[in-house]
């Protein structure tokens, strides 16, 4: 017998014993004793979760003395190891589980052979369904099919108390712990507060069994053609090229989507009794368990795809379409999502939108780096998301610890106002600076800019006082995107940009994507091979290979600067010659301008940043070419130390106050003394302020940072004396104490200089 067919007789039966009148519990021993039977089982039990533990409710086979006697905690045993890891088990000897826990009231010590299967309801656990026989066999695949399609009509019926009596209370909604807290990994530092809201709203299933098996096949049918409709019109946008990686991932949602086996699966599960929903969650449930078992991270990767199309799927044929962000936030929200697209994060309004929370997510993700130019806090790599989160929650989110508290108590609430309280004083002290000038005590004028990357930034620019821009990262506009933005959308944006900073000046860094900021739409496929993609094929090496990628950049910015000045910086320069490849290209676009008569900018300045360490060794070669150069720290630092800043591990290991890093940093300052090159720093390193102090002191005078850090950093650089601090960054990078950081604190606060 196949297993839709054995689930469906299954189901038929079930159906008979729902319509009768008695009790539940009498329901639930008639239940197990179908399925017994119809699998040729010698046992069947459900355990269900009440009061936190798995409670025995009934069974076929086993002592039914044990019934509401026997406990499992989650974890604990097989059953609960099924619980917790919401996977199937299919053991031939069950004792020879490492997880096997003997429980003697039940009189199972005769039966070998063992499986199991989570009964789901909204993604948790909140029973098992197993079933046991005395010969060591493992059950047939079509058994445990039959299974998992038969706890997934359970869960439906537990949820409607249809086999649980009311005074029964089975833990299916998410407990309601007081300062429940999940941690994370920080991806962008910050708190914030607000209610739990999910990107993709839960789907409910209302109906699990079919009344019409015909009739959800038409439902599913449909589904799929709208769903192929909108992955062959997803092709047909993408405007770059023939190739690319945007066709490879197409192909494999298109492989996805007109997948027999996946559309034979979902109609299986219909065949075996259920609605069109229930069947494609129930083939999801199967990929979800399947993933926890990839180590693999390109199959898993697949894995995903096929998720998000099933998640595509069921809210077509659910009708259930959108997200929060088109509903719209009524009130201050933390979001939590399994992942985000940057383009999703813009969608959000950001008045309403405190932070966000990833059930995965990394320091290098397009969200992350969206996230950070928008000031919202973001935590990722939190597990349990779903399980212990419900909508509507009060929440706080501490970035800065990398955790989430969830429904706080009072005490808790009022520990984070008094602290939120505190950062925002500081913020009103900052922001009082904003139209002071940044002179250190002894008189030096300090340049301090702002970084964007958003036309909305650009408000930032006179709310923080900042002296301009001192890096635009262009390939936000590219990142955001789901095909190559063309030249007049990107002129449109520069432009605008250029029209809101005013006199202020506007330093544009070309497109850096590649490597771990890959598009879609450009073939990435040298980058997927790459084993360090950070120092792989990407920024100005990825642009000078595409130079029709580079011209339309080039194209645009030279015609929105018209009648002004236009800054440029090429990033990842390596040699000279790099440079001069992507300058020629800007003088060739800019000649193509002029011999048509076209405006042009006044001036154009010419810069590059520093990331890759080679290039301190030729700044006298290049520096003669220069307007000004920016020290990328970011980059720079991972190169310098080999350590990824995206790797959790590493991400501590290195100090941007290391003797190391000042030292080199101190050589790149020393080496362009007497060029008249302007020398700064637009990495995070800057908006630190123990950090942007030893900057000062080892003779950078121009800072580029983030829009928030501007206030302290002022605030900092008028505390300064640049002779004292400059002679004791001398002593300390002479002979290097044990911890220079301490150093540097405690000389910083014997002069009542304040850090966080």
């Amino acid at each position: 017998m196949s297993a839709a067919a054995s689930a469906r007789q299954i189901l038929t039966r079930l159906h008979e014993i729902m319509a009768g009148r008695t009790h539940a519990q009498h329901k639930l021993d008639r239940v197990v004793e179908i399925i017994a039977e119809s699998l040729l089982s010698e046992v069947c039990s459900i355990y269900l979760l009440r009061e936190g533990a798995l409670e025995l409710y009934a069974t076929q086979g086993l002592n039914p003395e044990a019934v509401h006697v026997t406990r499992l905690a989650i974890g604990e045993g097989l059953t609960g190891t099924i619980a917790k890891n919401i996977e199937t088990l299919n053991l031939a000897e069950a004792k020879a589980h490492p997880d096997f826990a003997y429980r003697p009231e039940t009189g199972e010590e005769k039966f070998h052979s063992f499986a199991g299967v989570p009964i789901v309801y909204r993604e948790r656990a909140v029973g098992v369904l197993c079933v046991q026989h005395v010969d060591p066999r493992r059950y047939e695949e079509v058994e445990i099919e039959a299974l998992q399609t038969t706890a997934m009509v359970l869960s439906e019926l537990i949820a409607h108390k249809e086999l649980v009596d009311d005074e029964e209370q089975i833990d299916l909604e998410i407990a309601h712990v007081e300062n429940d807290v999940l941690e994370g990994l920080t991806l962008v530092k910050g708190l914030a507060a607000g209610k739990a809201v999910f990107h993709q709203p839960r789907i409910e299933i209302d109906q699990v069994v079919a009344e019409d098996i015909e009739a959800e096949r038409q439902r599913v049918y449909r589904a799929f053609d709208k769903m192929r409709d909108q992955i062959d019109t997803l092709g047909r946008e993408a405007e770059f090229g023939k190739g690319g990686e945007h066709i490879e991932v197409l192909e494999t949602y298109k492989m996805f989507a007109y997948d027999e086996g996946w559309s034979r699966r979902i109609n299986e599960a219909i065949d075996s009794g259920l609605t069109a929903e229930a069947a494609i969650e129930r083939v999801q449930q199967r990929t979800r368990m399947r993933m926890r078992e990839i180590d693999d991270p390109l199959l898993a990767d697949r894995m995903h795809d096929l998720e998000d199309l099933s998640n595509r799927l069921l809210r077509i044929v659910s009708g259930q379409l959108g997200t929060a962000a088109t509903q719209g936030l009524r009130r201050d929200a933390i979001l939590f999502a399994r992942n985000l697209g940057p383009a999703e994060l813009l969608e959000y309004d950001r008045r309403r939108l405190k932070g966000v929370v990833l059930d995965e997510g990394s320091l290098t993700a397009h969200v992350v780096i969206v996230a950070r130019a928008m000031g919202v806090p973001v935590l990722g790599r939190v597990t349990g998301i779903r399980s212990r989160v419900a909508e509507g929650d009060e929440v706080i989110l501490d970035a800065d610890r990398g955790m989430v508290t969830l429904r706080p108590n009072q005490q808790v609430l009022e520990a984070f106002e008094t602290r939120f309280a505190k950062t925002r004083e500081k913020q009103a002290a900052y922001a009082e600076l904003r139209e002071v000038e940044p002179f250190t005590r002894d008189g030096t004028r300090i340049t301090v800019m702002m970084n964007a990357g958003l036309r909305d930034d650009m408000s930032a620019l006179a709310m923080s006082g900042a002296d301009g821009v001192g890096l635009f990262r262009t390939e936000f506009q590219f990142l955001v995107s789901s095909t190559l933005p063309q030249r007049d959308r990107q002129m449109r944006l520069y432009r605008d940009v250029l029209d809101a900073a005013g006199d202020k000046p506007v330093v544009f860094r070309t497109v850096d994507i590649g490597g771990d900021k890959a598009v879609p739409y450009l073939d990435n496929a040298v980058a997927e091979r790459d084993e360090n993609p950070a120092m792989g094929w990407r920024a100005l090496r990825l642009s000078l290979e595409r130079e029709g990628l580079l011209k339309a950049q080039a194209r645009a910015l030279l015609e929105a600067a018209a009648g002004r000045t236009l800054s440029v910086m090429f990033p990842m320069v390596s040699e000279p010659w790099e440079f001069d490849a992507g300058r020629q290209v800007f003088e060739d676009q800019l000649k193509f301008l002029r011999d048509r008569r076209k405006v042009v900018p006044e001036t154009i300045e010419y810069g590059c940043m520093l990331e890759v360490p080679a290039l301190a060794d030729v700044l006298d070669l290049l520096a003669p070419k220069l307007s000004f150069i920016s020290v990328g720290t970011n980059d720079l630092t991972q190169f310098l130390f080999a350590a990824d800043r995206a790797n959790p591990k590493l991400a501590e290991r290195y100090d941007w106050l290391s003797p190391a890093i000042l030292r080199y940093l101190a050589r790149v300052s020393q080496s362009l003394i007497g060029q008249n090159v302007r020398l700064g720093v637009c990495g995070e390193m800057g908006g630190r302020r123990l950090e942007a102090l030893a900057l000062l002191g080892i003779g950078y005078r121009r800072l580029s940072i983030t829009p928030a850090a501007v206030g302290p950093i002022k605030e900092l650089v008028r505390k300064v004396d640049l002779g004292e601090i400059t002679e004791f960054m001398n002593r300390l990078l002479a002979s290097p104490p044990p911890n220079m950081r301490a150093e540097l604190q405690q000389w910083a606060n014997e002069r009542d200089i304040e850090f966080d």
